[in-house]
Order: C-alpha cells, then structure tokens, then sequence
C-alpha cells in the first residue's frame, strides 16, 4: 500500500494523475491519497498526515507538490530547497526521520510531465479530421510556464481551453504509459523511483 499527500483538492489533477500513473508503473498495488488543498497546508501538515498513513499500513508515503502551483500561496519566488527543508524538518520533529517518506517536488508544475511525452499531447489533441502534433520538448522542466503552453497547445488544435482537473489525466491516460518519454522531466523520474525503491 502507498500513501500520497497532495496540494490540491479531492478532484485536483494531481491527485488523478500521479494516481493513474502509480496504478500503471505498479500494477495491483493499493493507493491511498490525501489531500492538504495548497501548499502552505501541505508544508504545515504533511508529518502528521504521512505518520496517519505509515499508521494506517502505508509501505512508503510520498508527499507530492508543485514547486510553482496555480494558485501561488505567497508572492515571492518558490525555493525547492527551503521547501524540502521545511518539510524535512516537520518529519524529524513528528518522528519520521528514516521512515519510508519521499518528497517529490514536481518542477513546475504538473503540465511539465504532460510536456515530456508530446505523442500523447499529439494524440490527444488529434481529431479525425485533423492531426496536431505537439512539439518535442527536451527539458521539460526547464519550461517556466509549461501550463501556459500546454493550453496554447489546445487553443491552437481544437479551440479548447485547457483545465488541469479535467484535461491532464485524460491526456495521460491516452495510449500506454511511456516511461522513457517520461523521464525527460526529472521530477517525474523521482515520482517513478520513490514509488518502488
């Protein structure tokens, strides 16, 4: 069984996307997620929250965040390295240091995973009528905005606007999971390792 503590809501991309795709790179096995709503709440309570879940029979907890989320929590720049501090911290005074707790920092933000393998964007967003393809990107996570460019992607093949909650599983979820393709972002790489190490 695993545990994931998320930023968003109960119907938050994140929550269905690392989901699907743990169902996928670990076929089988049981998946508990909980959800802190934001960042600020996920740094203030993911210790107790992953100590509930190793309670609960959770053989790892990972605590998943975006390092740039939609809804920004402050307005100064987002610092992975005091976040991770600040989350490391949280675990040593709950009693979780050396317990089977992995923090995974998705950078940017989710769309970044969705940037990595542009043959589902392409499938995606391809119609009978007219294919699209989606640009390669190389460094997925060195994309700034890569939201911002995956709904430019959907306005410019089907004049949808994009919605995180409702677009990004479902465009995971088109054809096989690739991991290779997915490695291209280095946090999705993490995701995949701390799933099973």
């Amino acid at each position: 069984m695993i545990g994931f503590i998320f930023e968003c809501g109960p119907q938050g991309a994140d929550k269905h996307v690392c989901e699907y795709l743990a169902s996928q790179l670990r076929p089988g096995v049981k998946l508990i997620s909980r959800t802190m709503d934001n960042k600020l709440k996920l740094l203030a309570g993911a210790a107790s929250v992953a100590k509930s879940l190793l309670d609960e029979g959770c053989e790892r907890v990972l605590i998943v965040w975006d390092l740039r989320p939609a809804w920004p929590d402050k307005k100064e720049k987002p610092c992975r390295a005091a976040e991770r501090q600040t989350l490391l911290d949280a675990l040593t005074k709950a009693g979780l240091q050396g317990q089977p707790v992995y923090l995974v920092c998705v950078e940017q933000e989710l769309e970044s995973w969705l940037l990595a393998d542009e043959t589902k964007l392409s499938a995606y967003l391809s119609t009978d009528s007219r294919a699209y393809s989606a640009p390669r990107t190389r460094r997925p996570d060195d994309v700034v905005n890569p939201k911002s460019r995956v709904m430019k992607y959907f306005k410019e093949a089907r004049g949808l606007r994009y919605e995180d909650y409702v677009h990004a599983v479902k465009v995971v979820k088109t054809g096989t999971v690739n991991p290779q393709r997915l490695r291209q972002s280095k946090s999705f790489a993490r995701f995949e390792d701390k799933l099973s190490c």
